[in-house]
């Protein structure tokens, strides 16, 4: 069974897909192992605890260097011998030395269709409102791999979401996670613990008995 930890900084509507899809066996080779929060009032953790799942708390502010940091960090991914990081809202940079620890073992879900509307300074509400002052028709979200280029890392699973007339930010960011972010992320979770993800030549291979 393979140990999964998701790192949170704020609400868990994401954690809370991955826990409703768990819950259902929709997930099935692997398991939450430990919820850790860069923020002590993340309502994240509340969801973590009402599934009896082990939260940690890790604040980068409390480290007097990142080296401290992430010596820290790799200490509560090693106790609990994790095989894969969700990034599920994590606000907290992840340094290289993390990322080249877990290579191809910590994913990301990005709400928008990467190479779209990505990278430095694309997250949460910014996103949407990048996109509808684009006037872009379609919309979406990514699950990918994290490499030490912010949102370049391998592409796992997307799925596009109309965007309509009417949308604000707040709109279309409910509608992204209803029909593209909660979707997809319990499905990339489910493949990679049933080894069913390659990573070759930059690109992912999925196993076409997967789809």
């Amino acid at each position: 069974m393979l140990n999964i930890a998701v790192l949170v900084s704020g609400g868990g509507t994401n954690l809370q897909a991955l826990i409703d899809a768990q819950n259902r066996s929709e997930i099935t080779e692997g398991r939450i192992a430990v919820v850790i929060s860069s923020r002590e009032d993340a309502y994240a953790l509340e969801r973590a605890k009402k599934a009896g799942i082990p939260t940690e708390i890790i604040i980068r502010k409390t480290y007097a260097s990142q080296e401290e940091y992430d010596t820290a960090l790799l200490e509560i991914l090693d106790r609990y011998q994790i095989g894969l990081i969700v990034l599920a809202g994590f606000m907290t940079i992840i340094s290289g030395n993390v990322i080249r620890h877990y290579e191809n073992k910590m994913i990301n879900v990005h709400p928008a269709l990467i190479p779209s509307f990505c990278g430095e300074g694309f997250y949460g509400l910014r996103v949407h409102k990048a996109v509808l002052e684009k006037g872009v028709k379609l919309t979406g979200a990514t699950v990918h791999f994290v490499n030490e280029v912010c949102d370049g890392g391998p592409i796992i699973l997307q799925k596009a979401v109309e965007v309509l007339p009417d949308d604000t930010p707040e709109i279309l960011q409910r509608r992204v996670m209803e029909q593209a972010e909660w979707k997809l992320l319990p499905k990339a979770v489910a493949l990679f613990s049933e080894g069913k993800i390659t990573v070759e030549n930059g690109k992912t291979k999925i196993r076409e008995d997967a789809i």
